[in-house]
């Protein structure tokens, strides 16, 4: 079905299935900006968004397969800012937006796709995945072998890190070895990376890396285990990633607060 121009300049639509909504926003060709139409309605959207309910948001940018891969990311950065900007002129809240990151383009192979045009207006987005406090996370479990469903979350005693640092340990490496085992057998698991911290006061929202001298420590090690399983070949597409800081201790010990967790998000 061709998509007609209004859904061209700006498109929203939501995948409740997940309990995950993901909301896309297109761009014409080779433009980071919007209309005064279409911000209008991002500000209705945003007025209709009841923000009270959202744990966190994550901005993706892209572009079409046209160009060169250093002039895209940029350009997929612009459009992931316009986004950003515009949501927080309309009251939600910078500290929500947990991940803005341009992806640059979306590689098609233009000998076999049917539609060349259509794919690359669908192309040209900006992905806005919200979470919700309610889905914060349900179900523990301990294996990613075990049947699983979106909200459940995967803890590994195994994948834990030293005071202040991001660093994998080499016990961490051999549990992730593992993890990407099962993960490249199980093509159907999309997931969220989820960085704690011990030992931080509460007027703190996290700790501080040792390395970066950062007080992101929890992003960190969350970063440390993305960038990990990619090198594993886990697609990054899979994966996103968060810093829960010192939110939710497991009230087992200090060791075992400096871990990370996998949200299941898509099965």
């Amino acid at each position: 079905m061709k998509l007609s121009l209004a859904i061209l300049l700006l498109s929203f639509y939501t995948v409740s299935a997940q309990q995950k909504p993901v909301e896309t926003i297109y761009f014409e060709f080779d433009r980071y900006d919007l209309t005064n139409k279409q911000k209008t309605v991002v500000s209705n959207f945003i007025k209709n968004l009841d923000t009270s309910k959202v744990q966190s948001i994550q901005i993706y940018g892209y572009c079409d397969d046209r160009g060169t891969d250093s002039y895209n990311f940029r350009l997929s950065d612009k459009r992931a800012i316009t986004i950003q900007n515009l949501l927080v002129r309309n009251g939600f809240k910078k500290n929500k937006i947990i991940i803005l990151e341009g992806r640059g383009r979306i590689i098609v192979k233009t000998d076999t796709v049917k539609n060349l045009h259509e794919t690359r207006l669908q192309n040209r987005r900006v992905d806005l995945i919200l979470v919700t406090k309610e889905n914060f996370g349900k179900d523990v479990h301990t294996s990613f072998k075990e049947k699983l469903k979106v909200g459940d979350r995967v803890y590994l005693e195994n994948i834990l890190f030293n005071i202040g640092s991001a660093k994998l340990t080499d016990t961490a490496k051999k549990e992730l070895n593992n993890v990407a085992l099962t993960l490249l057998t199980h093509q159907n698991i999309k997931f969220e990376i989820r960085g704690h911290v011990c030992c931080t006061p509460e007027i703190y929202s996290d700790g501080i890396d040792r390395d970066t001298k950062e007080r992101r420590l929890s992003w960190n090690r969350a970063k440390t285990v993305f960038h990990y399983l990619i090198s594993k070949k886990i697609s990054k597409s899979r994966m996103t990633y968060l810093g829960c800081g010192n939110k939710y201790p497991l009230k087992k010990g200090d060791k075992y607060d400096r871990r990370v967790e996998f949200l299941i998000t898509d099965i």
